[in-house]
Order: C-alpha cells, then structure tokens, then sequence
C-alpha cells in the first residue's frame, strides 16, 4: 500500500504513537477516515514499550516506562476490541521491614486482617476497611466521567457523586493526601505512608500535605480492570504489549503508522490548523491534527505566539519539574529478604520501601526538602518490582531477572553538581537502600539501565521528564482541554482528562471530540 503521507492529504494526522495516540487513531479509522499517525521515535509506544536495554542480557525483556495496567476503563476495552493479556498479582503488595516484620496484601482478607493486627492494631485494621469502602463508592460513582468531556469538580460531584460524598470528594481533589489519610484515624504513620507513597505522590511533584496529592491518589485508586480485585496487573510480554496490540488493530481498521518521522512545525493558515512540516522538510495536509506528544511540546510546534495569553497561562501553571527517577535492573538471582526468605509471592508484588516507622513521616518531609533544593534525598520513596517472576516470557536464555525501583524523588536538575557525576553513585546507594532489607542483592545485579528525569526526557520525549505530562493534582476540566484554541488542533495528551497513566481515555474522548467537530 501506498505511505498515506505520500498523497500529501489525510483526514487526520496524528503527531506521537503513544497509546493515547493509538486509541484516537483506531477508533477515528473505524469511522471511515484517513489517519495517519507519524512518530519521531523509531519504535511505537511512546513511554508504554517493552525493552531490551541490558548489553550483557540482550534479550531480557523489561518495560522501561509505564511498569503496570491499572486504570484503562473495561469500557474502553470492549469498545477497542483489543485483548490485553494480562497476569493479576496476588498478593499485590509486600511492605518488607529489617527485622521478622512485614505485610503481605492479596485477596486472602483473613489472612491480610491477622498480619495487618500484628504489625499495625485493631484500629488500623478498621481504618482501612472504612478507607477502601469509601474509595469503592467514589469510584462506582466518577467511573462514568473517564469517557467523557470533562466537567469541573464541582459539577461532577454534583452531577455524579452520591450525595453524602459529594464534599469528601471536592476535598480529596482539591486538598492533600495527607489530610485525606488523616480522615481515618490511622495509628500507624507507616500504613499512612505506604498509602500516600504509592498512590498520592507517584509521578506527582507534591508531599503529605500538598494541595492536588489527594486528587493523584484518588486517581490511582480507579482500578477497575475486570479480576483485578482493584489492583494494578501486569501485562504479559511487557507494556509494550499494550501499545504493540492497539497498534495492529489500528493497522487493520486502515491507519498507517510512520515511525522516524519527527514533525517540527505544526501548520497554521488563517489561524486553521492545515496539518505539519515534517524535518526532512517534507509537508502534509490533514483536516485534523492531533497531538499525542505532552502540552508543551505541542506549543512548540504551533508557536506560542499563535496561542491566546489565557492558554499559554494555563500551560505555564502545569509545567512542572519530572522528579522520577526509573532503575531498570538485570538480576542474577532473587533476593532474600530478612523478614520473608521463603518465596510466598512477594517477589511479583509492588514492594514498598520505606523507613522504619518513628523515622518514616520525618524522612518523607526531608526527601521532598532536599528534591525542592536539589539534593539527591538519603532515603526517597522506593517501589521495587520484579515482573519476570510472574511473566517468565520476558526473561532470557540463562534465567535472568527484570527488576526496577521507581524512586520518588529526585531533582531534574541537581544543586552543584550533575546528573551525569552522581548517576552511578547514586544507583549504588539505592541498591544499598535495597540490601538493608534484602542482603546481597546488590552483587545480584547485573546490568543497570537507569533513566533519571533528564534521561527520561531524552529516551521518552517528555518534556522535562515528566512522566504522566502534567501532575495529577489537576483533575477534571482543571487539565488540558481536548480541543485547542486553533480550529482543526486537538490534544490526546496524557496531561488532557482523566490523568497521566496508561489509560487511554484521553484518545478515546480526543477522537469523539473530533467526531463531534468535523459534524459540524
């Protein structure tokens, strides 16, 4: 078949293969149009990919970027008639201590009320229940608002949340984690820490008491993926998977995917979006673009110039620093953690690394101190995964393990010094956070593959490494619109409703938003 980009006219263009991008062009073909998708990169899948980044392993696989499936809607599955196979983890969580302690969370209720009396009291057991209830009924009652043009908080509590939650919820998007968490009456800082580390600050630049952290843990609270139990699952073969199954979908609905096709200029004609110049130079005109790339890389190629005060306002209120950073480890071996030797299936869960309890509150504020001044923190907030455990497809010939810690935070920029000085240093202390819990598993890595924010940006395309485009703690019609100022220009951006994830809501609501537009 003749490249769509070679007739110089498609219906719609769309500039990233993220899976946002994927989405909106699968379920635009399906209507009949002419899509073209067209990305800088060599690989499709934006920063939802499967890799295979160790020299001395080639051929271990490990998702470099997005680690989990969580939050796609079921309803957006159906409707994309794509099979995402998927492995659910049970348990899902392990919170390992340096002494005979710990917590292991799967769908064994008894067994996670005993361990959660022991190591916590009776009250937090409680607190807890009356937690995941509460979030049960919130997210029965804003699932409908994904697959929609957003409201602001207020309308969608007015319009969708039960009226006795209608303020608990405006108050968990507006306010912080912290003062959320606090609600419940927990005794323990260190549950309330666990809490707020995976669901409240991930990707997020925020602490315990930052207004918007509430909004980021409620989004990460959306799970609804059929089996999941509420929890997020791993995606057999990687992430990359995701974005490998919507594109071959997009494919046979008639979309043609152009990869090392980078676009540096959007093209306007009468204050009209008329599709982009390509860097070869080259040109195509589209009756709609839409850009899958974050907010501000599209300002880029559209010009601010071109946009109103009041948009390029917004766009300045949403940049914000990445603070992430993802180590992407090649293991020899699993290691043995003091409290847990045995293998009880806590090596495929989310493993929480945190400070001993009288320590953790303290050092959770110092860590976002020292990132807000940037200094590396002594003890970040550490997720340790190690999905070959559960998905042996993506080890190697000789057995090796894909392991990662997803550290929250570090600075984009480092005070004094440079990412490029202190990388290797500072993977070695992480590793030394690691042996604390989880003695000589520093000598089990292998091969490192480390994306600090800089990185992040550079491997990715995120602007200033910032994984999910624009923070969480905007929610609603507070993020990017779909549509822009400009006729003709749309956003599926994951910094659009509903949030930064692997979603796919933000493409899907693009595409009807074009729909709806080229209907006039």
């Amino acid at each position: 078949m003749k490249p769509l980009w070679i007739e110089n006219s498609v219906d719609v263009l769309v500039v990233g293969a993220g899976h946002n991008g994927l989405v909106a062009a699968l379920l635009l073909a399906r209507q009949g149009l002419k899509v073209l998708v067209v990305e800088a990169k060599d690989v499709i899948g934006g920063a939802c990919r499967t890799e295979h980044p160790f020299p001395t392993a080639p051929n271990l696989g490990t998702s470099t970027g997005a680690y989990l499936l969580g939050l796609m809607p079921p309803e957006l599955i159906r409707l994309l008639d794509v099979e995402i196979p998927v492995i659910r983890r049970d348990p899902h969580y392990f919170l390992p201590t340096t002494d005979k302690r710990y917590l292991l969370f799967g769908s064994n209720q008894e067994e996670m009320k005993r361990q959660f009396i022991s190591f916590f009291s009776e009250a937090d057991w409680q607190a807890n229940e009356a937690l995941q209830n509460e979030l049960a009924q919130l997210r029965d009652d804003i699932a409908p608002t994904w697959l929609e043009e957003p409201l602001s908080i207020e309308e969608t509590a007015e319009r969708y949340v039960r009226p006795e939650l209608r303020q608990v919820f405006i108050n968990l998007c507006r306010k912080s984690v912290g003062e959320y968490l606090d609600r419940f009456n927990f005794k323990s800082d260190l549950v309330k820490a666990m809490y707020a580390v995976t669901d409240g600050f991930s990707g997020l630049y925020g602490t315990w008491d930052t207004p918007g952290t509430g909004m980021n843990f409620l989004i990460h609270n959306m799970c609804r993926l059929p089996g999941s139990d509420r929890t997020w699952m791993i995606v057999k073969g990687g992430m990359g998977t995701v974005t490998n199954r919507l594109a071959e979908a997009a494919r046979k609905a008639g979309v043609q995917i152009e990869t090392g096709r980078g676009v540096t200029q959007i093209l306007l004609s009468g204050g009209v979006a008329k599709g982009v110049v390509f860097q070869d130079g080259t040109e195509i005109n589209a009756t709609a673009t839409i850009v899958n790339a974050d907010p501000f890389r599209l300002r880029q190629l559209v010009g601010a110039e071109n946009l109103p005060m009041e948009y390029n306002s917004r766009l300045d209120a949403y940049q914000k620093d990445g603070s992430t950073f993802k180590v992407n480890l090649c293991l020899r071996g699993l290691p043995e953690f003091t409290c847990l030797p045995q293998n009880c299936g806590q090596y495929g869960t989310t493993i929480h690394l945190l400070p001993d309890e009288k320590e953790v509150m303290g050092m959770l504020h110092r860590a976002f101190a020292d990132v807000q001044a940037g200094r590396l923190p002594e003890f970040p907030a550490i997720e340790w995964y190690i999905h070959t455990t559960l998905d042996p497809s993506l080890q190697d010939a000789s057995g090796h393990h894909n392991s990662a810690l997803f550290v929250q935070w570090v600075p984009y920029e480092l005070q004094g010094t440079t990412w490029e000085k202190e990388e290797s240093r500072y993977v070695q202390h992480l590793l030394s956070i690691c042996d604390r819990f989880a003695p000589g598993t520093s000598q089990l890595v292998q091969d490192v593959f480390a994306l600090h924010p800089q990185k992040i940006e550079q491997h990715f395309g995120l602007t200033r490494g910032h994984i999910h485009h624009v923070d969480n703690s905007f929610g609603f019609a507070d993020r990017l619109p779909y549509a822009t100022p400009i006729l003709g220009l749309y956003s599926a951006s994951a910094g659009c409703h509903p949030a930064g994830s692997v979603i796919g809501a933000a493409g899907h609501n693009a595409a009807m938003r074009v729909i709806q537009d080229m209907a006039g």
